[in-house]
C-alpha cells in the first residue's frame, strides 16, 4: 500500500522486520545511534540492515549531541541518508556538517516559528517533550502546536502515534509525515508487523477521505 503521507517507522532493530515495513508501505527507516537509546544499534549492524534494502527507501540515523565526526563517519559506514538531529544541537553546529541532515524538536507550547526556521532547513520533525529522554516515549503533545507550525517546511510528526490516533493525527495536521516507534511495538526495538499494517491503513484511510 502506498501513501502520500511519508511513513517513518523508527527504532528499527531486526533485518526480517525491517524488510517488512518496507513490503508494507513504509517508505522511511529509522535507526537508533544514539547508545542511551533501548533501540541502539551498532553502525555495523545498521550497515547489514541497510545493505539488504532497496534504493527508493530513505533511511535515517537518529543522533543526540554526537560529535560532527561521530555523525559523518557513522553514514559513510552503514550508507544512512540521513541523519536526524533529536538532542540539542544548535544551528551554528548543525550547518558545519557535511551529510544531509534535519532537526527534531521537542515540542514546548512556546515552541516559535524562529526557533524551526533558525535551521535554515526545510524537513523537520515535532516530538513529545520528556525530561531527559530523547524520543520513542510514545507520548503526544497538542497537534494544535503542529498545525501552528505546518507551514515553516516539511513537517514530520512525531509523538505518541498508534493505529488508533494517527488518521486523526492526518486528517488534522496534514503533516508531510508521521514518525513511529513505540506505537507499532511488540516491545523496544521489536515491531509488532500487524500494527504497522494497522498504522499504514489508518493514514491510507485518512488519505481517502481529504
Amino acid at each position: 500500500m502506498s501513501t502520500k503521507t511519508i511513513i517513518k517507522v523508527c527504532g528499527l532493530t531486526q533485518a526480517d522486520e525491517t524488510l517488512a515495513c518496507v513490503e508494507l508501505g513504509v517508505q522511511w527507516l529509522g535507526f537508533n545511534c544514539f547508545q542511551g537509546s533501548k533501540r541502539y544499534l551498532s553502525p555495523e549492524a545498521i550497515a547489514t540492515i541497510v545493505g539488504k534494502l532497496p534504493p527508493a527507501v530513505q533511511t535515517v540515523g537518529v543522533f543526540v549531541n554526537a560529535s560532527a565526526k561521530e555523525i559523518e563517519e557513522t553514514l559513510q559506514q552503514t550508507g544512512l541518508h540521513l541523519a536526524q538531529l533529536h538532542g540539542d544541537e544548535r544551528p551554528g553546529f548543525a550547518n558545519t556538517l557535511q551529510v544531509p541532515w534535519f532537526r527534531a524538536f521537542r515540542v514546548a507550547d512556546d515552541l516559535a516559528e524562529e526557533e524551526i526556521c533558525s535551521y535554515g532547513q526545510e524537513l523537520f520533525l515535532l516530538d513529545a517533550a520528556q525530561t531527559g529522554q530523547y524520543g520513542g516515549t510514545g507520548h503526544a503533545f497538542d497537534w494544535k502546536v503542529a498545525t501552528r507550525l505546518r507551514d515553516h517546511g516539511k513537517l514530520i510528526l512525531a509523538g505518541g502515534l498508534r493505529p488508533d490516533n494517527v488518521e486523526e493525527a492526518v486528517l488534522r495536521v496534514r503533516p508531510f509525515g508521521v514518525d513511529v516507534a513505540s506505537g507499532v511495538e511488540s516491545a523496544p526495538g521489536r515491531k509488532d508487523l500487524q500494527k504497522v499494517a494497522s498504522f499504514v491503513e489508518a493514514i491510507a484511510q485518512a488519505e481517502a477521505s481529504w
